[in-house]
């Protein structure tokens, strides 16, 4: 692993009973950098984001995060140890207010200073949550959701946020905003992100590398120009 990799995949296998779901994924996110994974639903995406985070074993392979072999490490101490993920669809709470949600996501956060600090951080990157505080989130709108999905996640000031499926659901005009949130994270803030995605031309044009996943297995992996030019998606398959 170069020194560049902030996490590696190497040869990972999964299965859920006897039936294999990851088949050999190898794959790299690298520090500072946007890379995405590309693919249609039951690709494999979500059982990969699971094995990242330990909640599903991998029955073969490795998974390394700043140099340190993570394989068998436990679900909360991988995200102790900086890999945070947002998704809109299990990344909130729906009964509680917009403030308990990031209240409760910064759990890594014990100063209260320190807390009070990153809150003011979060509503100046994310204005629409500060007018919402009181709201509970279950009546915010797709768009609002996955704004406090990623929020609560960046809180912690991650060295690996991953986003899982941030435009799925959305509204075209929310959906670039959300993008622009990517960029703004990553460049701004220097967040290295990867970024799991159906939308390829969307997922493409901030990040610098990608992997097409299919069937539990990577087909492609290269820079986000050569997949642009690639016949996958000349012929899409996501």
């Amino acid at each position: 692993m170069s020194d560049n990799t902030l996490i590696s995949i190497k040869n990972v296998h999964t299965h859920y009973g006897r039936i294999p779901m990851l088949i050999d994924v190898s794959l790299d996110v690298h520090k500072g950098h946007v890379c995405c994974v590309l693919g249609a639903n039951g690709a494999g995406k979500s059982t990969l984001v699971k094995t990242i985070l330990g909640m599903v074993n991998a029955d073969g392979g490795s998974i390394a995060f700043e140099g340190q072999d993570i394989t068998d490490w436990s679900t909360h101490k991988r995200i102790a140890a900086g890999i945070q993920v947002a998704s809109a669809s299990i990344g909130t709470f729906p009964k509680m207010t917009v403030e308990t949600n990031l209240r409760l996501g910064a759990y890594t956060v014990h100063e209260p200073k320190v807390l009070a600090e990153r809150l003011e951080e979060i509503y100046e990157s994310f204005p629409i949550l500060k007018s919402r505080l009181q709201q509970k989130a279950g009546t915010l709108s797709g768009g609002e959701r996955t704004m406090l999905s990623i929020a609560r996640a960046v809180i912690n000031k991650p060295h690996l946020l991953i986003m899982d499926e941030p435009s799925l659901g959305l509204a075209p005009i929310i959906v670039d905003e959300v993008f622009r949130v990517v960029k703004r994270l990553n460049q701004h803030d220097n967040i290295s992100i990867m970024l799991v995605e159906q939308n390829a031309n969307k997922a493409l044009s901030v990040s610098q590398f990608g992997y097409i996943i299919q069937k539990g297995q990577i087909l492609f992996a290269g820079e986000a120009e050569a997949i642009l030019k690639s016949e996958f998606m000349q012929n899409p398959i996501m």
